[in-house]
């Protein structure tokens, strides 16, 4: 019998020798779109390697990389863990209007992160302003690959490889933000491996005849491990985009889908909304091929999803193609799967009851108060989920509502240099999510975050089911509202919905998401707050920071239209 390496070394290695390739697309190319062999790509790595290492980057260093999807970026990364250290992956600053915020978590996160070295893109320097106390910064134009300076020597010739180290860190991961400080979780060679490994079998990928796509961001966890190290780690062919040329044209990703015969890629539940309305637009394409559409990182909208199928029914889209998921950087990446070719399935329940006492009682579409909720599927396998009482800490049974923990192959040690933040996550051995959730024959239904939760007049009530409801009125920009619960003018908790706008009509769309507030959950909003495009509080990966917005609606810190 036959074991996998739990270091990601022999795994490059391996990679190395087969016929796979990574093609650059968009920005990420030198000339829009770049082929390059993993073994062509391995090479350069070493050299860099060679370089890092020169440079005194020795096995379980951390090194900071900030820089947009580029081919020297990800050799950079394959680089890092080459020489046995960690990459501290650092956001971008997709959000022009959080700029100040971008600098200030960078420069925190380099400092948490005990970074010995820190790569970044020659466009983004300026942002940092190195002070005397931090780590030396290169430009990672100045660490491109090549011979050395006689033209003599291969510099990968001088790559001197560490032993394997299953235990030393391959990622410190920083979680999103979305309802706390972000936190450094430690990721070692062994989960890496673990959770690849995990999703090969729990997906059924096949490295030789399967072909990811991606424009997701190398500094989140789905874009870093599931769609770039699965495939460099196994020679699985890729084809690799900037996330930003995504965002300014949605219909790119359904082209790159077609144009490279792509059978598995991932995005958010918004990134396959914005998707359909391309998808209508579009002249026919042959998405036939496609066969994982993995939808994760935030709440699944049957709705959207629906849309998606829809739109992309004439192009060849197969609706059993949807593959619902849950993860969390903790868990390094995933948890839950569904069994590939199953679609999405929803548990349709009853909100009210689901709201009352915390129990998921099934009830019929007729039903006026159906709530429907996405199956997401069982433990992958090394993984083990279990849903507790969040007070008392004893296991539910099936339907009834508590938090979700886990525990496994691939779930973290902890938090970075974080002991307590470490104590607290972990309850008996297992890890606690914060995230409401119940199983239903052993499948995962996740209905919110704890901490998000909005108890009004004894309801609990999910900021989501606010945020879908107003989504698509006109003038408000879908995926960009936040409700939270806030203590009202008569003392009790009251529901605040702030959202972005594109409209002169301020008072028809606050009167207009007030109704349907009142409509969709029963209560009737105390405020509607709009504020101007691209200022809502988000993660570096795009969720909503509920708890950010709440604080900056007390302090009167919003920028309202």
């Amino acid at each position: 019998m036959t074991t996998t390496p739990s270091s990601l070394l022999p795994r490059l290695e391996a990679a190395a020798s087969t016929e796979g390739a990574i093609t650059f697309l968009g920005s990420a190319g030198a000339n829009g779109a770049e082929r390059v062999a993993w073994r062509e790509l391995h090479h350069d790595a070493r050299a860099m390697a060679a370089a890092l290492q020169r440079l005194g980057i020795a096995p379980r260093a951390n090194v900071a990389i900030l820089g947009p999807t580029t081919r020297s970026l990800v050799t950079a990364i394959q680089a890092t863990w080459l020489c046995g250290a960690a990459t501290v992956m650092l956001p971008l600053p997709m959000r022009l209007a959080s700029i100040e915020d971008f600098v200030h978590q960078t420069r925190a996160r380099i400092r948490a992160s005990d970074a010995a070295l820190v790569l970044v893109d020659r466009q983004l320097a300026a942002f940092l302003d190195p002070q005397p106390a931090d780590p030396p910064i290169v430009l990672l134009d100045e660490l491109v690959p090549g011979v050395s300076d006689d033209g003599a020597v291969d510099l990968a010739d001088t790559y001197d490889r560490p032993a394997d180290d299953p235990e030393a860190l391959a990622i410190l991961q920083y979680t999103s933000g979305s309802t706390s400080d972000p936190k450094g979780v430690m990721l070692p060679h062994r989960c890496v491996a673990a959770n690849i490994d995990s999703i090969l079998e729990a997906a059924e990928l096949d490295p030789r005849r399967d072909v990811g796509v991606s424009w997701l961001p190398l500094y989140h966890d789905m874009g870093l491990i599931g769609l770039l190290a699965t495939p460099m780690t196994t020679g699985m062919d890729l084809a690799l985009a900037a996330p930003q040329d995504f965002l300014a044209a949605p219909a790119r990703w359904m082209e790159w889908m077609a144009e490279y015969r792509g059978t598995a890629t991932a995005g958010p539940n918004f990134a396959y909304a914005l998707a359909a309305r391309a998808l209508r637009r579009m002249d026919t394409l042959d998405l036939s091929a496609w066969r994982i559409a993995l939808n994760g990182a935030e709440p699944i909208d049957p709705n959207a999803v629906a849309s998606f199928v829809d739109a992309g029914a004439r192009h060849g889209v197969k609706a059993s193609s949807v593959f619902p998921a849950f993860g969390m950087a903790e868990a390094t990446l995933a948890v839950t799967f569904v069994e590939p070719g199953m679609g999405l399935r929803v548990d349709t329940v009853d909100r009210r009851v689901l709201e009352t006492d915390s129990y998921a009682a099934p009830v019929t579409d007729a039903d006026a108060n159906a709530r429907h909720l996405a199956r997401l599927g069982r433990a992958i396998p090394g993984i083990e989920i279990r849903i507790c009482d969040a007070a008392t800490g004893g296991v539910m049974r099936d339907r009834e509502v508590g938090e979700l923990e886990i525990r496994g192959t691939s779930v973290t040690p902890g938090y970075y240099k974080n002991a307590h933040a470490t104590a607290a996550v972990f309850h008996d051995g297992w890890l606690r999510t914060g995230d409401l959730a119940y199983t239903v024959d052993g499948e995962l239904v996740v209905c919110g975050r704890i901490k998000d939760l909005i108890i009004l007049g004894g309801r609990n009530v999910y900021p989501q089911d606010v945020e879908r409801a107003v989504a698509d009125i006109d003038g408000v920009r879908a995926g960009n509202v936040i409700a939270f619960g806030t203590e009202g003018r008569k003392g009790k908790e009251a529901l605040v919905v702030v959202l972005e706008a594109k409209t002169d009509e301020e008072h028809a769309v606050r009167d207009a998401v007030a109704n349907r507030v009142r409509a969709a959950v029963g209560v009737p909003a105390e405020e509607v707050v709009l504020v101007r495009p691209g200022t809502l509080p988000k993660t570096s990966s795009g969720k909503l920071q509920r708890t950010l917005c709440r604080e900056r609606y007390l302090g009167a810190e919003l920028e309202l239209i």
